[in-house]
């Protein structure tokens, strides 16, 4: 602890930490803070609502149909090929509609039947299983016209088809299946790990900005270090962020458990759920320390919120093109993409995380770390000094009575 002539002066450490105790219990007993843990619930219930809606919709619209205007009898021949088709290639095969039984020689136009009432239809099949006419789009031509010819062969033959019965042994998994599911698992972790950095990276900035509209920032400066203040608000803002994500993990997973769920539902990562969720923790930190370091810095130049608003937009867009560049260099595993997004701080967390459900290698990672930590440390210094510098415009010019006064009022808090 350092002294003052009229009083002691906390040291940098202990004034971040009394910053930080204070921060901590003001946000989380405070009324809003509880509209901040529902706050999620509201996007996932419109989420659930624009599912189920849309899924309703699905079920309600048909799928495409393939028409088909030929004689009863080829009509007949044709349904039961289809049939026979549907049953081993399922919906792969179209249903088929009945547009016109014609009689033998009945002229009859495709085109102009395309147009009529039967309106879910994607094309018409016309002319005989001998000669079959497949009249609709290039693209429904080329996707339905090896199982046309499938039908018309099959059609013509009055002797029952017999397939041979195929014996199957079953595997849990296969190398294909599992690079895919990891696949899966890394774009997961990837945006969960950056939805969570962007929706409470920015509480930092709210928080600054109240407290300056109140001159509570320009008390602190005259009482303690600012490199304290810039501490103990960016630990605070992170402690409360843990807070909340314990809160909704808990939630979340209780009901995910009760409807009889497991993690076993999902991919399992290469190093496994325990050590992937560890890092995910670990990578959240740190990415969170980053960014709310930068936003620290960007809120102590802005006075009003729309100013903030101004500011902290580019900063925004960037981290969203890191996040896009950390999925890009997932699809590039070993390559230079994606050892440059490994390195780029912003976009490291995104990436390792990934790394870390595809490749079960631990030495990367603890690399990773490590050099996160040093960007975390410089980038939290640039940003203590920059906030230091404007804040202090206001602050410095409070008398050292008037610090240790406040200084010993903070240290019995």
């Amino acid at each position: 602890m350092n002294s003052s002539p009229t009083g002691g002066r906390l040291s940098t450490l202990a004034a971040a930490y009394v910053i930080a105790r204070r921060d901590f219990v003001a946000i989380l007993f405070s009324r809003s803070f509880l509209f901040f843990l529902l706050g999620p619930l509201f996007p996932i219930l419109v989420v659930g609502l624009a599912g189920g809606i849309g899924q309703q919709v699905r079920q309600n619209i048909d799928r495409p149909q393939l028409g088909i205007a030929m004689t009863a009898a080829d009509i007949a021949a044709m349904t039961r090929a289809r049939d026979d088709l549907a049953a081993r290639l399922g919906q792969a095969v179209p249903e088929l509609v009945t547009v016109k039984a014609l009689a033998p020689g009945e002229a009859f136009d495709p085109a102009a039947a395309m147009k009529g009432a039967h309106t879910n239809l994607a094309a018409l099949l016309s002319g005989s299983p001998a000669s079959p006419v497949l009249t609709g789009p290039a693209d429904r031509i080329t996707q339905w016209q090896g199982l046309v010819e499938m039908m018309a062969a099959q059609s013509a033959s009055d002797s029952p088809r017999i397939y041979p019965s195929v014996q199957s042994a079953t595997l849990a998994t296969s190398k294909a299946d599992q690079t895919q599911g990891r696949v899966l698992t890394a774009q997961l972790g990837q945006t969960v790990l950056f939805l969570l950095t962007m929706l409470l990276a920015g509480m930092v900035l709210s928080n600054l900005v109240e407290e300056k509209g109140n001159k509570i920032i320009e008390v602190l400066a005259a009482a303690i270090p600012m490199d304290a203040v810039f501490l103990g608000k960016l630990f605070a803002m992170l402690a409360v962020s843990w807070v909340g994500i314990t809160v909704w993990g808990l939630a979340g997973g209780a009901v995910w458990f009760a409807a009889g769920h497991s993690l076993n539902d999902f991919p399992v990562p290469a190093v496994g759920w325990p050590t992937f969720l560890a890092l995910g923790v670990i990578y959240f930190s740190l990415g969170y320390l980053l960014l709310g370091s930068l936003f620290l810095a960007i809120g102590s130049m802005a006075s009003t919120v729309r100013e903030v608003q101004t500011l902290s937009m580019p900063v925004t867009m960037l981290q969203l093109l890191n996040f896009f560049f950390a999925s890009y260099a997932m699809s590039r595993p070993g390559s230079t993409v994606e050892l440059a997004a490994a390195i780029v701080p912003f976009s490291s967390p995104f990436t390792m995380l990934a790394h870390a459900a595809q490749d079960a290698r631990l030495w990367p990672q603890a690399a990773a770390i490590v050099w996160q930590l040093v960007c975390v440390a410089l980038f939290v210094r640039m940003g203590a000094a920059l906030f230091r510098k404007r804040v202090m415009k206001s602050g410095s010019a409070r008398g050292g009575q008037r610090r240790g006064l406040i200084a010993r009022a903070l240290t019995r808090s």
